[in-house]
């Protein structure tokens, strides 16, 4: 039924298959490396810059399948998308403030919510909240996707991690996209994950490349995105009576980002807690202290994916739930499973570090002590 809308993951797989073994080369003759050092967790210098490879067979793909008026209705997310690009690859090339950086996003943002009209417009009855104030309403979606945004970056610390996450998200965006007939956008998440899926390819453990913000920025800004259209649609533009309408639009949309989002707030709180600037960068991340127990890079990723998907199918296989009775339900679920990742983890990291205390030695024998006496997740 939507066999040719479907065909942007293949279309993209492959172009992304072919293209991405070139930007290795030359990314490797100019020099353009990642190298090891701080709390990077590889070895050795890794070519950088693969979202440009994500970026080209998304895009690809799209200009073959879609038409003209699909391109007109999504120009603005575009145009935002172009401008967020063009961000994470001078962040890339030449490192840009934290000041230039916000300027970058918020015009690729504002392009997107102003223009293009994609935004939270309600609460959708969650804790009797319904139609937000126009003002409330930009400055609101503003913030979440700048939020969603920068989480979705930081969340890239691990060989496959972020295009694991990613995938999930934009395979499931996209089939549902598709079956509520937005094909536009479904098409546009599905070329997503066909680049996303090839860039795995030369990602996974041990990795040939990395997205480097070239990537993380792009997808987490396409991603952040697309929720927000996802919650509008569920909340106000399908009828109460369609098929694929969530109850609990907000808690669905949140299942979409959980990982990112759970683990940027986590660390955020911690480093404030301990009178650190809450974007300060450390280890302090789920994943790091997930491969400090003993996992590999590709465990760890399955493992964040698995907890995903398992949010993921909680809200599906609770559709008709009111926010108002599935958001406590989730949030309450997140606190349990991070209570009992916090026993286990922490666990295993002591009995390694009394077994093998070279195991742990990342940057100096005071941090790793420190390390251990605090919160892991």
């Amino acid at each position: 039924m939507y066999m040719f809308q479907l065909s942007t993951i293949p279309i993209a797989f492959f172009i992304g298959l072919l293209i991405i073994p070139v930007i290795i080369k030359v990314i490797k003759r100019t020099n353009i490396l990642d190298v090891p050092g701080g709390r990077k967790i590889h070895k050795e210098a890794i070519p950088s810059m693969g979202g440009i490879g994500i970026v080209i067979a998304m895009l690809m793909s799209l200009v073959i399948t879609m038409d003209w008026q699909q391109w007109s209705d999504v120009r603005f997310l575009m145009m935002g998308f172009g401008v967020m690009f063009l961000v994470g690859l001078r962040d890339d090339l030449v490192e840009l403030t934290a000041m230039q950086k916000l300027l970058g996003q918020l015009l690729a943002i504002g392009l997107v919510v102003v223009l293009g009209d994609i935004r939270v417009s309600g609460f959708y009855g969650f804790l009797g909240i319904e139609e937000l104030p126009v003002w409330v309403s930009y400055a609101l979606t503003i913030f979440v996707i700048i939020g969603l945004t920068n989480a979705f970056n930081l969340v890239d610390g691990l060989d496959g991690l972020a295009g694991t996450l990613s995938l999930i998200s934009f395979l499931f965006l996209g089939g549902w996209f598709l079956a509520a007939g937005f094909l536009t956008y479904g098409m546009i998440a599905l070329a997503c994950s066909g680049g996303v899926l090839a860039f795995m390819v030369y990602n996974w453990h041990p990795a040939k490349i990395f997205m480097g913000d070239t990537g993380s920025l792009t997808l987490g800004f396409i991603l952040a995105v697309l929720s927000v259209f996802f919650v509008e649609a569920n909340g106000q533009i399908l009828s109460p009576a369609h098929f694929m309408r969530f109850e609990a639009p907000i808690t669905a949309g949140l299942a979409l980002v959980l990982v990112s989002c759970f683990d940027t707030l986590r660390v955020m709180v911690k480093r404030v807690r301990r009178g650190r600037p809450p974007m300060a960068a450390d280890k302090s991340h789920v994943h790091h202290f997930l491969l400090r127990s003993g996992l590999r890079h590709d465990q760890v990723a399955l493992v964040l994916g698995g907890i995903k998907l398992l949010f993921l199918c909680m809200v599906v296989s609770m559709a008709d739930f009111s926010d108002n009775v599935l958001l406590p339900m989730v949030l309450g679920t997140v606190v349990v499973l991070c209570m009992t990742l916090d026993a286990v983890t922490l666990r295993k990291v002591k009995r390694i570090a009394r077994q093998s205390p070279g195991v742990l030695a990342t940057a100096s024998e005071q941090e790793k002590r420190r390390e251990l006496k605090e919160e892991p997740v």
